[in-house]
């Protein structure tokens, strides 16, 4: 064995087995140790929501790996957000201009195993039924249990790919200081389904992420490949408002939905069941000063950089992730300037997308169906057309193309000035000043290049 291109991944989850295929194309020796089963054999073992929505930067990494053929026949497209207003009628707001610019849902443990295939079809070595159990990073071993087992390992240099509690992360914290801090977010989820209604169909828009906006809190729906919703409610944890404390059950689920989401209420027939049986989830974004230890490990996706799912973007993001670090694998010369070079790399990029995501989510919940911002995107869609390039919608930046998520926020910013004063005191588009609107873009917005592929 080449000990120069051996790796050893922690977690076999969807960022550690694309890792492990992009890194075995690459002829590298690669073994993959999984807590869980294998899920081929014992079904999905779950923890966050089913279901993702896939975007272009996941795409690009899937397609780095040959593996979005397989992955994207199970897709479904969504092309905007189908709002359902409060005492009105739904309606769809696209994301970008036409069905070119969509993202799609995939369902988690369906792409799971598509990745888990294409790694071991690469030739890497998947262990399942290991978890990791403690690591001594001075002789370069690792001890992992499971089936009755206790078993040490050499290693050359780890990845952990295991999740927002990662226990390579863990470990890695009793040698080095990795300044970890975790912000939870005061409201939680609980998720509920929307079967296939008569003959197997959609019972509602397939097309959409559906969204009910209602200030302080909201339900969102996306669709399943086997013509279900998961149907997703997010709330605060407590407080004398619609929260997980006044609505304790699935009868006060029942009263609740029937006063805030009359039109969905007929479409989850086992809403009681649902709501009493499915647990209330929590929501964090982990900060880390630090993701690796010299050369010897480093941390990748959510367990280096947990974000909330306002934006759909931990997994593109932790896919951006795998395909950067096989790249920094290649380009440097040992683990440590390449673990380096990755750092530098990324983490400026997930703490930008780590903030859109908390600002994403009071987007979604409070002001999708507001006068002022539904405005402000039909301008943004005209400014798009009339300065092509140089004024790229925030949404069409993250979604759509593959800029470094942090110039993606400056940007964002900037326009979002510009849309504010040139909406400011008018509420129609009949009233804008196009040209102070086109003399404030040419002075603060340069034109964009987004990243070749």
């Amino acid at each position: 064995m080449n000990q120069d291109k051996h790796i050893t991944i922690i977690g076999a989850g969807l960022a550690g087995a694309l890792l492990a295929t992009l890194l075995a194309q690459r002829g590298w020796t690669v073994d993959v140790f999984e807590r869980r089963g294998d899920p081929r054999l014992h079904g999905y073992a779950g923890g966050r929501s089913i279901n993702l929505a896939l975007a272009e930067r996941g795409l690009h990494a899937l397609r780095q790996a040959g593996a979005d053929a397989g992955v994207m026949q199970q897709a479904v497209m969504m092309r905007g957000r189908m709002v359902h207003p409060l005492g009105g009628e739904p309606e769809l707001q696209r994301y970008g201009r036409d069905d070119s610019e969509v993202i799609w849902s995939i369902n988690r443990g369906e792409l799971n195993i598509v990745l888990i295939e294409a790694a071991e079809a690469a030739g890497a070595t998947l262990h399942f039924d290991r978890r990791l159990d403690s690591v001594d990073f001075d002789r370069r071993t690792l001890v992992v249990k499971g089936d009755a087992h206790e078993d040490t390992h050499p290693f050359t240099a780890l990845v952990g790919a295991d999740g927002a509690g990662s226990t390579l992360r863990a470990q890695m914290a009793l040698y080095t200081d990795l300044g970890e801090r975790i912000e939870w977010l005061d409201h939680g989820y609980k998720e509920l389904e929307i079967p296939p209604g008569p003959g197997g169909r959609f019972r509602i828009e397939a097309n959409a992420l559906h969204i009910w906006p209602r200030g302080h809190y909201m339900c969102i729906a996306l669709p399943n490949d086997e013509r279900t919703f998961t149907v997703t409610l997010f709330m605060p944890h407590a407080g004398p408002h619609p929260s997980f404390e006044t609505v304790p059950d699935g009868d006060a689920a029942r009263v609740f939905f029937e006063q805030e989401f009359a039109d969905a209420v007929p479409l989850i027939p086992r809403l009681e069941d649902d709501y009493d049986g499915n647990p209330v989830g929590s929501l964090a974004t982990l900060y880390l000063e630090r993701w690796r230890l010299d050369g010897r490990a480093v941390l990748v996706g959510d367990a280096a950089h947990a974000m909330v799912p306002f934006h759909g973007q931990g997994m593109n993001c932790a896919f951006e992730d795998c395909v950067a670090l096989a790249d920094a694998l290649e380009a440097h010369g040992g683990f440590e300037a390449a673990f380096a070079a990755f750092e530098r790399e990324r983490a400026p990029n997930a703490a930008a997308i780590q903030h859109m995501a908390l600002e994403n989510y009071i987007e979604m919940r409070d002001r999708v169906d507001d006068g002022d911002y539904r405005l402000q995107r039909a301008l943004e869609l005209l400014l798009q057309e009339r300065h092509p390039g140089r004024f790229v919608p925030h949404y069409a930046m993250v979604s759509f193309m593959r800029i470094p998520y942090a110039e993606a926020l400056a940007r964002s910013e900037i326009q979002r000035g510009i849309l504010q004063r040139a909406t400011h005191g008018i509420d129609a588009l009949d009233a804008v000043d196009w040209p102070a609107i086109d003399a404030d873009i040419l002075a603060h917005l340069a034109p964009l290049h987004d990243t070749p592929a």
